[in-house]
Order: C-alpha cells, then sequence, then structure tokens
C-alpha cells in the first residue's frame, strides 16, 4: 500500500513539475523595445546650472515660481503635467538630428538644444541643414555628437520641475520647454 501512494505521490509532483516549467511568465521586469527606445537614456532631471552667457529672459510670459501646463510631449507623461517654472532664458532653441557618440540609431528631431550648448555658436544663429557640434548632455551621447540644424526658433525656453502624469518621481531642473509648449 505505502508503494502505491508513493507511486501516485510520484506521479502527482511529475505532472505538477511538468505543468509549472511548461507555463513560462514573461519576465515584467524587461523593458520593451518601445520603453527603452523612447526613454533613450534620458536625463529627466539634472542640475539647475545653465549654460555659461545664457540671457535671463526680460519679459517671460511664465514668471519664475508660477506654474503652468506643459503642452509638450517629449517623454511620456510630460503632456499636461502641471510645471513649475525653475527659470525663463531669452535664446534660440533648436530641433536637431543626431547619431549618438556612444552609437546606435539616429535620433530624429530632439527637441530643444540651446545656442549656447552648441560648441563654438558664439553669435551665429544656425539654420536649418546646417551642421553642429553638441555641448549639451541631455541625453546618453548627446554631448561631442555631430547634428543637423532641422529647425531654429528665436524664443524664451523654460527649465521646469514636474510630477509626471503616469506617475513616477518629480522631475526637477528638465531642460528645455519653449513658452508655446506652455499654457
Amino acid at each position: 500500500m505505502k508503494k502505491y501512494i508513493l507511486s501516485i505521490v510520484a506521479i502527482i509532483l511529475t505532472i505538477s513539475i511538468a505543468a509549472c516549467s511548461s507555463t513560462k511568465e514573461p519576465d515584467k521586469h524587461v523593458k520593451s523595445n518601445s520603453e527603452s527606445e523612447e526613454h533613450m537614456d534620458m536625463n529627466h532631471s539634472s542640475s539647475s546650472e545653465v549654460p555659461k552667457g545664457l540671457k535671463v529672459a526680460a519679459n517671460p510670459k511664465f514668471q519664475v515660481g508660477s506654474k503652468a501646463t506643459i503642452q509638450a510631449d517629449h517623454m511620456k507623461g510630460m503632456k499636461g503635467a502641471e510645471a513649475t517654472i525653475v527659470g525663463a532664458y531669452d535664446t534660440t532653441a533648436y530641433i536637431i538630428s543626431y547619431t549618438p557618440t556612444t552609437g546606435g540609431p539616429k535620433v530624429e528631431n530632439h527637441k530643444w538644444v540651446i545656442q549656447e550648448e552648441i560648441k563654438n555658436a558664439d553669435g551665429k544663429t544656425f539654420k536649418p541643414g546646417d551642421e553642429v557640434t553638441i555641448e549639451a548632455d541631455h541625453m546618453k551621447g548627446m554631448k561631442g555628437a555631430k547634428a543637423e540644424i532641422v529647425s531654429a526658433e528665436k524664443t524664451t525656453v523654460y527649465m521646469v520641475n514636474y510630477k509626471p502624469t503616469n506617475g513616477g518621481k518629480e522631475v526637477k531642473n528638465h531642460k528645455w520647454v519653449t513658452e508655446s509648449e506652455l499654457s
């Protein structure tokens, strides 16, 4: 009788183990390609330090310390978030396309790099098609990368703090949001 019971227990255990090993649960800690590509090592929070020569805005629409709603969607959770204005600066903002110095696919239409974050920019305003070297490090592989100017806009740019609408911790000193991307 003992052998019979042991045999039944052994069969049940074998079936249980086989059933567990055949149903593989996906690893919830592995990021999908689209999720990791979307964030592309973006430095969500950064220091409050601004590039040398950047001029504080004379008459910004949004004053330092005031609140605004972000209309931009540079990153997930940004659009619709309430922002606190940390800094306001008058400059030229550029949309650029570049290949990261760390390798990988070309980054198309990155918003924004400002005049003071372009190597040897001095007082020159760049136009679409110009090739420049980026000194900003908003994303891994950006600093030192050769970039093509896609568009240029003379505007007020803002450094903001905000809590993403999709959760997560507060983003501090995000660089940059243009005046037209706030309401």
